[in-house]
């Protein structure tokens, strides 16, 4: 599935998330120094981040969400607080290789399909920190329980008005699980309803790789970080065996070990 045809629903499912802002709030407001996002997608988090006073570079693959992004940043006149950098997070290579901190949101990590994907991507951010740099990882935990229910059930989520045509907008999802290949396989499925109840349906399907604890470890001590603290949620509560979430909060280590 195309990360451009992704990033044309992207706000409309998820422009108004914002469960997770006070939490980046918090753990990026002692940065002292310019961050770097890591699939910064249409800006979700780069705008308030560059109103909070902050100085980003924001990263992603995707040349429609970077559009967006690039739009909405110059309407808000922080063209001077944000950059944006079209660049795969597996091998990438910025100008800039002082960064206070970096961050990879709502289960981006999760598209690295192979270890070695996911260690390229550690690598290449670990060179454009800062010694004593910050990595902040948030990826979906593999609890047994959530697993079991995917089942390739239809759910329905959400009904949502798109601001560009007026159409309602039925969402519906389903997931399946390879346990061997440690896959997520995840598929979006729209139903836009215009004014005469026509339904112009569109399906969107991605696969995403989940990691457990210890095995997230490991990747970020090969790539040359000392894991500081592990959370559970949004509200920075620790880890625990039936938490949904594993935020990751790594820093680079003082003598260059990655590899």
């Amino acid at each position: 599935m195309s990360l451009d045809l992704i990033a044309q629903y992207y706000d409309l499912l998820y422009g108004n998330l914002d469960e997770d802002w006070s939490m980046w709030q918090t753990l990026t407001e002692a940065a002292n120094g310019p961050l770097l996002e890591v699939g910064c997608g249409t800006g979700r988090l780069l705008l308030p981040l560059a109103e909070a006073g902050h100085t980003l570079t924001g990263l992603d693959l995707s040349v429609v969400a970077l559009e967006a992004a690039r739009a909405k940043i110059k309407a808000a006149g922080l063209t001077r607080r944000v950059s944006l950098h079209r660049a795969d997070m597996r091998d990438f290579d910025l100008p800039r290789k002082n960064f206070a901190l970096a961050f990879i949101p709502l289960n981006t990590f999760m598209h690295c399909a192979s270890t070695d994907e996911q260690l390229s991507t550690l690598v290449a951010i670990h060179h454009h920190l800062r010694r004593g740099g910050q990595l902040i990882i948030d990826i979906f935990h593999p609890d047994p329980a959530l697993l079991a229910e995917a089942d390739g059930r239809l759910y329905f989520e959400d009904e949502v008005i798109d601001d560009l045509t007026g159409h309602t907008v039925q969402w519906y999802w389903r997931h399946q699980i390879d346990l061997a290949q440690q896959i997520r396989h995840l598929t979006y499925v729209l139903d836009e309803i215009d004014s005469e109840g026509l339904v112009r349906r569109a399906q969107l399907s991605i696969s995403l790789r989940f990691v457990y604890r210890y095995e997230m470890e490991l990747l970020l001590r090969a790539a040359g970080f000392t894991v500081e603290t592990i959370y559970g949620s949004y509200d920075l509560e620790p880890f625990h065996s039936h938490s949904q979430k594993m935020i990751f909060v790594a820093r680079k280590e003082e003598v260059d070990s990655s590899r």
